[in-house]
């Protein structure tokens, strides 16, 4: 289609044009001059996107049905939205991943930062898993996959449908084979001289978080020689890369069996098992059941789900993680090392870091910051976009 076959939608005349032209990736439906004609569009279409004046802005795909009403992808208005097209973007990201990587193993797609928006793609040797997290991209999964293995070269292609962002979007939760076959068995993940056990089509999210990759390295430079406790483990993150690191002992609690199950077959499949512990429970009451016991750790990290998914949740998600704070900083040991994260976008790493220093100095607790890590480079940040940039990790000596 040529841009003139496009429908057009059009920036009300207070929206702020100049943010679109800057790089701003999205725009709002209370932006946007909406008729039954826009109405009516068919979510993931694509659309020329014009200022109050009908300058040509860019080519956006639409979802009248999503609040992020046009995702911006492409300011070069005689592009075609197509398989040439998602490679190119797919070429150029897999270029800076095997810089960085000396095995296959990363987010190869990070959303707007790679320019695919709402597209999330993690790559496990020879087998990528799709997030499509947008309704273009839904409409263009063949021509994703069909691009993917030609780039990439992988067997399997997956997607999973599971997460909120979908159910936002107006999209379905059914995940599916695309190409080849799902793997028969969790899939060995190699990080930070870990062995980290990947179920891609039972687990969380597409299997594992690559995103905590520096700072799981960052811990394990503490461990040497140290009792260790993983809080909100999962498949045993922070407790397998500082075992890696030489910790004398680990204890990883999750509430997930199955996430504890697979730590514990990342630990045997690392050599480890015989310093690895799990528990599993609720990790509020574990770290109460833990204070109670007296026990105390030489590193203690606290990695929980997102308190803050949104800013509505903002005051109870700070609560939540002065609560963590304040509860994790007992069973560190004296001169011992606290690790609090956050993947809350809508807390802020200001935000995020008062909560934490007051749970601290609640639990009669003093100490100095000594790190502050992000996600790792597999996970770019798109500057005209602070959600992409989500993830915190604060490391305290207390």
């Amino acid at each position: 289609m040529t841009p003139s076959s496009f429908p057009v939608v059009r920036l009300k005349p207070k929206a702020n044009a100049r943010a679109v032209r800057h790089g701003a990736p999205w725009v709002f439906d209370n932006e946007l001059v909406t008729d039954r004609r826009t109405k009516a569009l068919q979510p993931g279409s694509i659309a020329v996107l014009e200022d109050a004046e009908r300058n040509a802005l860019a080519l956006v795909a639409v979802n009248p049905n999503s609040r992020i009403f046009a995702r911006v992808l492409d300011r070069d208005m005689t592009a075609r939205i197509d398989k040439a097209w998602l490679a190119d973007r797919l070429t150029r990201a897999l270029e800076m991943r095997a810089r960085l990587y000396d095995a296959p193993f990363y987010r190869l797609i990070h959303a707007e930062a790679d320019g695919l928006p709402g597209v999330v793609i993690d790559r496990f040797g020879d087998t990528a898993v799709i997030q499509p997290n947008a309704a273009w991209a839904e409409l263009l999964l063949d021509e994703l996959a069909d691009a993917l293995v030609d780039v990439t070269g992988v067997a399997n292609v997956l997607k999973n449908a599971s997460g909120r962002a979908r159910t936002l979007e107006g999209l379905d939760e059914d995940s599916a084979v695309l190409r080849g076959a799902a793997p028969d068995a969790p899939v060995p993940v190699p990080m930070n001289g870990a062995t980290y056990m990947a179920d891609l089509t039972g687990g969380q999210k597409t299997g594992l978080f690559f995103d905590q990759r520096p700072n799981h390295a960052f811990a394990a430079r503490l461990a040497n020689g140290a009792r260790v406790l993983d809080v909100f483990s999962h498949v045993g993150g922070f407790a397998l890369a500082c075992l890696a690191g030489g910790a004398a002992h680990a204890l990883s609690v999750d509430g997930s069996e199955p996430a504890l199950e697979l730590a514990r077959a990342g630990a045997q499949a690392g050599g480890m098992a015989d310093r690895f512990e799990t528990r599993r429970g609720d990790a509020f009451d574990m770290l109460t059941a833990l204070g109670d016991e007296g026990a105390q750790f030489d590193v203690v990290i606290c990695d929980p789900p997102a308190f803050a998914p949104s800013k509505q949740a903002l005051e109870a998600g700070l609560r939540a993680y002065e609560r963590i704070a304040r509860l994790a900083a007992p069973l560190v040991a004296p001169g011992g090392y606290l690790g609090l994260c956050s993947c809350s976008h809508a807390a802020d790493l200001s935000k995020f870091r008062t909560a934490c220093t007051r749970g601290i100095g609640r639990a009669g607790r003093a100490g100095q910051i000594i790190h502050t890590g992000f996600a790792g480079p597999d996970h770019p940040l798109m500057p005209q976009l602070a959600e992409s940039g989500y993830l915190k990790a604060l490391f305290y000596r207390l």
